[in-house]
């Protein structure tokens, strides 16, 4: 953790809402999101890129549309981080053979290889992320923010 992460860590206790639950959802995302892509930098990935990558491989073909959506980022993000990971050699895209403007991506030979790296290196954030909470405590804290956010999605 960098000095600054730290003062900010530390500070964040003291904030006047510390002890809200979103305060301390956002926190939380922060922290992991910026510990994610610290772990990931070696290997020349964002977490949103790490997302992309992914989504390709569980759905190959899946549309710009899905990955950003899925990513939590605009389409026009979208359109610039899958350039960037084909500028990589990490995935490509070619024309749907009946609807030839639709573009379906796949993940490269190398863009496996890359994954099953980020793969391993985002179970170490997360794993440390719960280090001494039971399996018990983490599945039920997986539910919790599931139905938080179906809450939310609901109103």
């Amino acid at each position: 953790m960098s000095r600054a992460e730290n003062t900010w860590t530390n500070m964040a206790a003291e904030h006047p809402m510390a002890d809200r639950l979103g305060y301390v959802l956002k926190r939380a995302q922060h922290a992991l999101r910026t510990t994610m892509d610290d772990q990931l930098s070696h290997l020349g990935l964002t977490t949103a890129q790490f997302n992309v990558l992914s989504a390709v491989q569980q759905q190959p073909g899946i549309s710009n549309a899905s990955l950003a959506r899925g990513s939590f980022v605009t389409a026009q993000s979208m359109l610039g981080i899958v350039a960037n990971l084909e500028k990589a050699e990490l995935m490509r895209r070619t024309p749907h053979e009946i609807h030839g403007r639709i573009m379906q991506s796949e993940l490269t030979p190398k863009g496996t290889k890359v994954l099953t790296s980020a793969r391993e290196a985002i179970h170490a954030v997360e794993k440390g992320m719960t280090a001494g909470f039971t399996a018990a405590e983490i599945r039920t804290l997986v539910t919790l923010l599931q139905r938080c956010a179906q809450n939310i999605q609901s109103t």
